[in-house]
């Protein structure tokens, strides 16, 4: 299990130097833990760490050390990983925080839609109710018609029986003259005559028709009419209102649209320029990845250069009679005492070691790490552009602790190399004062140093150009991370902006259904009224028609009875007439 420790040394003059790792957290999985507690572990040997240095730790089920390292580098990582996941967070709450928002303004639209719905509902109802107050009004109309068309009938059938009643007084008019003719050649007219006669006036008078009670159902009728009027006037005034509020709806409904289209084509200019900004952000990756690829090329250059070195350090294992630095004293071991010389030899052996495979963990962990890289590429490769998209930070994060691993490793590696040459040196003067080492005299000394001197030139200017290399990548980081941050905030406001666009969109189709609801119910008004306007204008023809006519009729009915008075008083003056003659004779 892999703990996070801090160093500690003991102090005495007994356990002087020695080291303990004290625990304070455990990882468990993803997680890391605190230790409760103070829980010590002795240090190995070969932990050889400063006081109050941070350390990773390996226990195995014994709560023995199975590896311990320098804790700088993981917990860079861990800070990393950490960062990371905060920015996570942060974006995920940002998201929920708009959701939440969506979602209110989601509520706020469906309560207004309900309410608008209910309106619409009560307007349904009302057009309904008015359609049905039309529709009574349409058959008191047709009433009406029916009653003046039977009036009509009833006058046309009155005025023909008054015709057959006037024909007939006419008749006896005219009998009646033919008899005075006759009278006037004979004595005068029998009482039988003037019975009959006066019988005729008599049914002449009854056949007359009085005409108020029809003139009060003609005055019925219009008053009818005239309320079906005044109805049909206020629904022509609504009709004209709804018509005014339609024009005015469509006239701002057009204008919506124009400013929903012009926002849709800024909202795509907006969106060719953040695709414009990704195609950027891949090509400075792509150039990252390049850089990454020439540092990896110049750290393999650096490396072969380093052991280029170390094997011509290895060539001087048999004789001392070259002096390549400064660093060893030759002299000083000469006069060192030989066991003394063969401990200081151990001891630097020993510190050889535990370099060798610190440096050698260290390596491990860098291509541990270049292998995550790689795993990293080819997922990128297999996965969709958005899910691409999603594993770039990973990606640059897992490069950037490379990078970071690098060069502490590129340090570690010139000290391990300068620990050897030293080392080399040592082992060379104890060989030689050991009678180990033959010297050959007669053959001639090489030397080595022009060829070390190059070879550290190479390694010089590689180093160079590796940390040339490296300022650019961190510089191209730089951008990417800014590119990365400018799309991430285009990418919301495009969204936020996307989805407003298209809840606009579907409010205005709303908009759009509702003014053409309200287009129908005005068309349908307005069919519906016209043929009532037309059928009250016949009505009203009709009545004025029917009441001219029985003006006529009266006139007519007041003059036949004016004649038919005057006829009975001269029926009345001859049968007196006869009457007196009757009584002279």
């Amino acid at each position: 299990m892999l703990y996070l420790a801090e160093v500690q040394k003991k102090s005495g003059f007994i356990g002087g130097g020695k080291a303990d790792f004290k625990l304070l957290a455990c990882q468990r999985g993803d997680t890391w833990t605190g230790v409760p507690g103070e829980e010590t572990i002795s240090a190995p040997d070969d932990a050889n760490y400063g006081a109050g240095a941070l350390v990773m730790v390996e226990l195995n089920n014994n709560r023995q050390v199975q590896r311990h390292y320098d804790a700088g580098r993981p917990l860079v990582g861990i800070l990393q990983n950490f960062s990371n996941q905060a920015k996570k967070s942060k974006s995920q709450e940002e998201e929920i925080d708009q959701w939440k928002q969506s979602l209110t303004f989601q509520s706020q639209e469906l309560n207004r839609r309900e309410l608008e719905l209910e309106t619409r509902q009560e307007q349904v109802e009302q057009a309904e109710a008015d359609l049905e107050k039309l529709e009574a009004q349409r058959q008191e109309v047709e009433t009406a018609e029916q009653e003046i068309n039977q009036l009509r009938d009833e006058l046309d059938r009155k005025h023909q029986e008054l015709q057959g009643a006037w024909d007939h007084l006419n008749g006896e008019v005219r009998r009646f003259e033919e008899r005075q003719e006759d009278a006037s050649q004979h004595v005068g007219v029998d009482e039988a005559q003037i019975q009959q006669l006066q019988g005729a006036l008599d049914r002449l008078t009854t056949a007359v028709t009085p005409t108020e009670s029809m003139r009060e159902q003609l005055n019925a009728a219009r008053e009818v009419l005239d309320q079906q009027q005044a109805a049909i006037a206020e629904r022509n005034q609504s009709i004209g209102e709804q018509q005014q509020t339609l024009d005015a709806r469509r006239d701002q409904l057009q204008q919506d649209y124009t400013a929903l289209t012009e926002r849709w084509r800024g909202w795509h200019e907006a969106e060719a320029v953040l695709n414009g900004r990704k195609a950027d952000l891949k090509s400075q990756q792509q150039l990252l990845g390049d850089k990454q690829e020439s540092v990896q090329s110049l750290s393999q250059q650096l490396q072969s250069q380093s052991n280029l070195y170390k094997k011509v350090y290895e060539l001087l294992n048999t004789t001392d009679k070259v002096r390549l630095s400064n660093k060893v004293d030759v002299g000083a071991l000469d006069a060192m005492p030989l066991e003394e010389l063969q401990t200081l030899v151990s001891d630097l052996e020993k510190d050889l070691e535990k370099m060798s495979r610190f440096v050698s963990d260290q390596e491990e962990e860098l291509n541990l790490q270049q292998q995550t890289i790689e795993d990293v590429k080819r997922k990128m490769e297999e996965v969709s552009e958005f899910d691409r998209l999603q594993m770039e930070p990973e990606l640059v994060d897992e490069q950037d602790r490379y990078q970071m691993l690098n060069e502490t490793l590129v340090g570690q590696r010139r000290n391990l190399l300068e620990r050897e040459e030293v080392l080399t040196q040592h082992q060379a003067v104890l060989r030689r004062r050991q009678g180990l080492a033959t010297e050959e005299t007669a053959m001639p000394v090489v030397d080595l140093e022009p060829i070390l001197k190059q070879i550290d030139t190479s390694r010089q200017a590689i180093t160079e150009t590796l940390q040339h290399t490296e300022a650019e990548i961190k510089e191209i980081q730089a951008q990417i991370e800014a590119l990365k941050q400018e799309i991430e905030q285009k990418s919301n406001e495009q969204l936020g902006s996307r989805e407003e666009l298209k809840q606009q969109d579907g409010q205005l189709k709303q908009q759009q259904m509702e003014v053409g609801a309200l287009e129908g119910r005005v068309q349908v008004l307005s069919e519906l009224l016209s043929p009532l306007q037309e059928q009250a204008n016949d009505l009203r023809q009709k009545l004025d028609d029917a009441t001219q006519s029985l003006s006529q009729f009266q006139e007519a009915s007041d003059y036949q009875l004016q004649a038919i008075a005057e006829v009975k008083q001269l029926v009345s003056t001859l049968a007196a007439n006869d009457s007196s003659e009757v009584i002279s004779a």
